[in-house]
């Protein structure tokens, strides 16, 4: 879905709505080991994971040779920021076209879109989207800063039209690729709960905490039935 200036001015005065909480010194602290922690895991993992990522790359285009093997999404940050997400590409190329056929099917109540069986899904994309594979390249966002290892996941401008002064509260902080509503089920969790356990985590989040939802999601990973 395309965004114009109207969409992002709206995206902006939302946020500036909502709750603001200062910082104390410890939480300072906490924010820095926070970013070093991601700038090398990040950084390693994308160099680790390169042999994976070819791989990765090569199946995406036999099954579909026309399609690219990224695919990337604009994504509400902190503050309301808005910035490029990146993905290996798990539908069909014109799936954002399609979205509109569907969005009324959505298995999640609220403010987003979720659809266990969604038919713009390609063969490579259900196994990658099962594994969580598909979301390997937001390495980048994290090394870059856009997005943190553990934090709340960032929503589409669409979505953010949507939110409440209170829903909005989960923009306080830079979005993350996994986060405590990953680890306590995912998909199964309704749109509500999401920002009940994403506030839960902003205003509770500390470095011990962030590992353990790190180590936490490796282990819901292996044997997960909520990825779709």
């Amino acid at each position: 879905m395309n965004m114009n200036l109207l969409d992002k001015a709206l995206v902006v005065d939302k946020v500036n709505e909502a709750y603001n909480v200062p910082l104390s010194k410890e939480q300072v602290q906490y924010l820095m080991c926070k970013r070093s922690l991601d700038v090398i895991l990040s950084f390693l993992g994308l160099i680790l994971l390169t042999p994976l990522f070819l791989l990765l790359a090569i199946l995406i285009k036999v099954e579909d040779p026309k399609g690219p093997v990224f695919f990337s999404q604009t994504r509400v940050g902190k503050n309301g920021k808005l910035f490029k997400m990146y993905k290996f590409r798990s539908m069909v190329r014109n799936a954002e076209e399609k979205l509109s056929e569907l969005i009324h099917q959505s298995d999640v109540q609220g403010a987003m879109f979720k659809m266990k069986h969604d038919p713009r899904i390609t063969k490579v994309g259900r196994v990658i989207r099962k594994s969580s594979l598909d979301e390997l390249p937001q390495l980048l966002n994290v090394l870059r800063g856009n997005m943190s290892l553990v934090g709340p996941r960032p929503p589409l401008p669409r979505e953010v039209s949507e939110y409440t002064s209170y829903d909005l509260q989960r923009l306080q902080v830079v979005p993350g690729c996994t986060g405590l509503w990953q680890v306590s089920g995912r998909n199964s969790i309704g749109f509500q709960e999401m920002v009940e356990l994403d506030l839960k985590y902003i205003r509770e989040r500390t470095f011990k905490k962030d590992l353990y939802i790190l180590l936490k999601t490796v282990k819901v990973l292996v044997g997960s039935d909520d990825a779709y």
